[in-house]
């Protein structure tokens, strides 16, 4: 079924501990299952009965060639260091090598208890396993490097949590799950040994080409950092904010990681918080490059056993200049323009700070601007409209529109390139909620509906036209919050 090769197994057991997944005492069924992924895994899904493929993966029936085990990790959350966290309610089953000599992790969330589950059930609840569903496949098409899932697996048991809910579990699909809080966990138990195996690890499957440096582990802090800030700029650029960045939430590849209580912005506002359980709004869309910051330094202090100090500081000193240009430059695109010019920080921290005032929606206005025109009668697609403080955005609109002049900039070319960057379609949290509400009620049809549409969130799609509106009034009462 799967060509396993599993790597990760066969470090030393003070990475894991080999673990068997719990099966579903209420039985499972098939909710969803994603294609595109199964090609990844050279899975062919014709080949294979549906309840077979199941069974395995739900911990039925043993998976020939998988070695289940559940990753050690340690990692701050919300700022305070926890020694010990590590998959909880998650499983790597294995490492699928495909014919393109590729190594994806196949990793169970929801699959039961492990030895890192402390008080918990292991168990994951339906609603937030239909988003991270989602929203993998969404970051995805949006270009951006982010976990995905082969199958959504539903359970007739519930699951206790603020109230009784339906169970779920993920079949999730990334390069890798190893996170900066896998360094700190042996770096706080002074196990420098295992820091140095785990790094080879890194640079042997994931970084081959960092073998042959002069500083190998300079080298790998320098990728990571470099990784790190191009995620982070993209998550500003499409308005993606995570909830939860805690240390063991960030990826050493620089893919998102761990969906939790995720939001993409409606009305573009930097203090916008999506978990609401975050109190002191630390991880605020608008912090979140700080943040990454403040996360890579946790992770260099653990590389420090291999490290020069002084090497490794002037590496970290770097994430802010790398960020600033990585989302420039993302920016830039956003707003069709081709060339570089030293005003277009201003020009760019004006529009937001007129969104951020006026309440704009952000994915709309930046879809409507591709259609921008230069001439000065232009009503500019109706963007005026969104503004109540329209003066500032003619002023504003009057700099842009010189600024495409100065360059020669075609209305027509501009509208093209532009609409490849700015998507019309993102996934909202009322349109999750709706597939959720749906799903609870055993309609499961809206969420491969939702599947189909974020594959494709650049494109007009004419019959899905209203999946582009702005979110109803109710949508402000969603709460999500880190339980799941």
């Amino acid at each position: 079924m799967f060509n396993f090769d599993n790597s990760y197994a066969r470090l030393p057991e003070d990475f894991y501990s080999p673990v068997t997944p719990t099966p579903f005492t209420e039985g499972h069924f098939p909710i969803c299952f994603n294609h595109h992924v199964a090609r990844l895994l050279d899975l062919n899904v014709d080949q294979h009965d549906p309840a077979e493929l199941t069974h395995a993966l739900t911990g039925v029936t043993e998976l020939p060639g998988s070695q289940p085990v559940a990753m050690l990790y340690a990692g701050h959350q919300f700022g305070s260091y926890v020694s010990q966290l590590g998959d909880g309610r998650a499983i790597l089953l294995g490492q699928v090598r495909n014919q393109q000599n590729q190594l994806w992790d196949l990793h169970l969330k929801g699959a039961g208890v492990t030895p890192y589950s402390r008080s918990g059930d292991g168990r994951a609840v339906l609603r937030s396993s239909i988003r991270e569903y989602l929203c993998g496949e969404a970051m995805h098409a949006l270009g951006i490097p982010s976990t995905r899932s082969l199958c959504l697996i539903g359970t007739h048991g519930q699951v206790e949590r603020e109230e009784t809910e339906p169970g779920a579990m993920l079949v999730r699909v990334a390069p890798s799950h190893i996170r900066f809080g896998s360094f700190e966990s042996f770096f706080y138990r002074k196990q420098f040994d295992e820091i140095k195996l785990l790094a080879d690890y890194v640079i042997r499957h994931h970084f081959p080409e960092l073998h042959q440096k002069k500083t190998p582990y300079i080298a790998l802090l320098q990728a990571v950092i470099a990784r790190t800030a191009k995620l982070i700029a993209q998550w500003q650029s499409v308005g993606f904010a995570h909830g939860v960045m805690n240390t063991d939430n960030m990826s050493i590849l620089g893919i998102t990681l761990d969906y939790g209580p995720f939001g993409f912005l409606d009305d573009y506002d930097p203090g916008f918080v999506c978990n609401h359980s975050d109190f002191q709004g630390r991880y605020a869309f608008g912090q979140q490059p700080q943040i990454a910051h403040w996360n890579l330094a946790c992770l260099t202090q653990a590389l420090l056993p291999l490290l020069e100090f002084e090497e490794a500081r002037v590496c970290l000193e770097q994430f802010p200049k790398l960020f600033a240009h990585e989302f420039l430059e993302l920016m830039r695109h956003k707003l069709g323009l081709q060339q570089t010019t030293s005003n277009d920080t201003r020009l760019l921290d004006e529009l937001l700070d007129l969104l951020a005032k006026n309440r704009v929606d952000y994915t709309i206005f930046f879809r409507q601007l591709s259609f921008f025109r230069t001439e000065p009668s232009s009503d500019s697609n109706g963007l005026r409209n969104h503004f109540l403080d329209r003066e500032g955005f003619d002023l504003w609109s009057g700099r842009y529109r010189d600024r495409l002049i100065l360059e020669n900039s075609s209305d027509e070319e501009r509208a093209v390139a532009m609409r490849q960057v700015n998507p019309k379609y993102i996934l909202r949290n009322y349109l999750a909620q709706q597939a959720i509400a749906r799903a609870y009620a055993g309609d499961y049809s809206e969420i491969e509906r939702l599947q189909n549409l974020l594959q494709r969130p650049f494109d007009e799609q004419a019959e899905m036209e209203h999946y582009a509106n702005p979110p109803p009034e109710w949508a402000q009462s969603i709460e999500v919050s880190c339980s799941s």
